[in-house]
């Protein structure tokens, strides 16, 4: 039987493959996909621990939490479409802002 150690472990997992994308990857795309692999981590916390508890509020929680993700991604997706009409690359390591 599957119980909340189960889910904790898949979680916790997700998020270190989540924050290791993160910080190893320089393509902003992979970084905005790892970005929601630590969101969905988290929301797998939030809908376990609301099962194991017996209580609503973690599911009302993981719906926000994704609104707030839809919303992020396509505010980030036109931000990279933007930057690449400009930059003609999605590299982080190409992009120096900071210089005129």
């Amino acid at each position: 039987m599957i119980n909340l150690h189960h889910y904790l472990v898949v979680a916790s997992l997700m998020f270190t493959i989540g924050l290791a994308g993160l910080v190893i990857r320089k393509n902003l795309l992979v970084i905005f996909m790892c970005v929601e692999i630590l969101l969905n981590s988290v929301n797998l916390v939030f809908v376990a621990l609301a099962r194991d508890f017996g209580l609503m509020e973690g599911h009302v929680v993981v719906f926000f939490v994704m609104a707030v993700a839809a919303a992020e991604a396509g505010i980030g997706l036109a931000i990279v479409i933007t930057l690449f009409r400009k930059r003609q690359t999605i590299q982080t390591s190409d992009w120096n802002l900071l210089k005129g």
